[in-house]
């Protein structure tokens, strides 16, 4: 190097360096074999990144090679290879309009809980649920079944049941997914004016909702079925989502179902307004509104039910 870069002799170079001259003239002794083992080297750390030169060295040894561990040594640093350094996960974080521990939800559509649930057809192929169900009503809005659910599924899943149910939810409340943190439905709640709240990393009791659907589903259907195909996984989980809202009693909802709760709200608000937003019957219904507890709201329910039967 001094020599090259500043242009001096050998001799002087040598004397800077504190090198004898002889040392530096003698020719290194190349093995026969030591490209070969060189290439070994460079692809068992392609093969196995996370090795270090003691277990390269072992599977050398197991390969056939003669040689003691200071060579292999020597050689894996010559060929500058390192178990590169663990990096930490990325973790994406979705910004929340509001707390998702703080919110309740108030009403029918105020909040839309949404989560992922996976499992497989008899092939051993995946099946990847979305779930989406109203907070207030328990209904399951939506069980979406595919291969794979991306960002693009996802909105287009919330863009069918806004046009379904003629408006779009106050919130949506799920986790930190990449799913569910994209840009796209990020863009979706701006231009649908719908808040998000995202629960904190590794904190599914703060949306336990839909963690209590999906422990349902699992329960009763995914552990139960073995599904040769996707479209009978299609077929299955539809019918049980359509039996869940309309069939089985919720005990939240004072055992009724989801969607008879769920016209039961409405009609109870269409009495009020057409009382002048006060709810009153002869057998003394008191007045109640969005802010009521669920456990009011639906012993009115059950009361209005009642009278419309009789």
């Amino acid at each position: 190097m001094l020599q090259d870069r500043l242009g001096i002799s050998e001799r002087r170079a040598c004397r800077y360096a504190g090198q004898h001259r002889s040392t530096q003239r003698r020719a290194p002794l190349v093995a026969s074999d030591d490209a070969g083992l060189r290439a070994a080297l460079r692809q068992i750390s392609r093969d196995r990144p996370r090795w270090g030169y003691r277990r390269a060295h072992q599977l050398l040894l197991e390969e056939g090679w003669q040689l003691s561990r200071k060579r292999t040594q020597r050689l894996w640093r010559e060929e500058g290879l390192r178990v590169p350094q663990r990096r930490r996960k990325r973790q994406r974080l979705g910004d929340s309009t509001v707390p998702a521990k703080r919110l309740r939800a108030e009403a029918p559509d105020y909040v839309w809980a949404l989560d992922f649930q996976f499992d497989q057809t008899a092939d051993g192929r995946i099946l990847k649920l979305l779930h989406v169900i109203d907070e207030f009503t328990r209904e399951a809005l939506a069980i979406e079944c595919h291969r794979r659910i991306d960002a693009d599924k996802t909105v287009a899943t919330l863009d069918r049941l806004v046009a379904k149910r003629g408006s779009a939810p106050a919130f949506i409340r799920c986790d930190n997914g990449p799913e569910l943190t994209a840009n796209a439905l990020r863009d979706w709640c701006r231009f649908a004016r719908a808040g998000s709240a995202y629960i904190e990393p590794g904190s599914p009791w703060q949306n336990p909702y839909v963690e209590s659907f999906g422990s349902r589903i699992r329960d009763e259907v995914l552990s139960v079925e073995l599904f040769s195909c996707l479209a009978e996984a299609r077929v299955l989980i539809e019918d049980w989502r359509h039996d869940y809202n309309w069939h089985r009693p919720h005990s939240a909802l004072g055992m009724m179902t989801p969607a008879r709760f769920a016209i039961g709200y409405q009609e109870a608000h269409r009495a009020a307004a057409r009382a002048g937003d006060e709810l009153r019957s002869p057998s003394g219904l008191a007045p109640f509104d969005a802010g009521d507890s669920l456990t009011l709201q639906t012993n009115t329910i059950h009361q209005l039910s009642q009278q419309v039967d009789r």
